[in-house]
């Protein structure tokens, strides 16, 4: 009998932990991943295109990434960042961010959506956003 309590002690544990996982490890409304892919000749390494839509009122906290973003506004929008003006993240704007550098820190105001295509080289074993504090 104590050892059945055990088990089912240890099992209802395991689903907590995998439940509370699957909660924190979904992805943000905004963003849409389209692809993965290997890095021919880099085990470590790893493609990840997305599609990101932010609605009016979404905003996107200051995070980095574990590898180089390459992107491309395809609908542009008016975004403010804290304490400043809005200001026009216009259409045709390239995105370029470096690895492991801070960026992002707006919120899309106005009544058009901003939607940028987004292609990142980064490690496979960490998350593609690490969110800053």
């Amino acid at each position: 009998m104590r050892a059945n309590q055990c088990t089912m002690a240890l099992v209802a544990c395991i689903c907590t932990v995998m439940a509370s996982t699957a909660v924190f490890a979904q992805d943000p409304p905004w963003r849409h991943e389209i692809r993965r892919l290997d890095v021919p000749g880099a085990p470590d390494k790893q493609i990840v295109v997305e599609l990101n839509e932010f609605k009016p009122g979404d905003g996107l906290d200051r995070h980095s990434h574990p590898g180089i973003e390459q992107g491309y506004v395809i609908q542009g929008a008016m975004v403010q960042q804290p304490g400043k003006d809005p200001i026009m993240f216009p259409t045709g704007t390239l995105l370029s961010n470096m690895p492991d550098v801070v960026h992002g820190g707006f919120k899309v105001v106005g009544d058009t959506s901003l939607k940028a295509f987004s292609v990142y080289v980064v490690d496979r074993n960490r998350p593609l956003y690490d969110w800053a504090k």
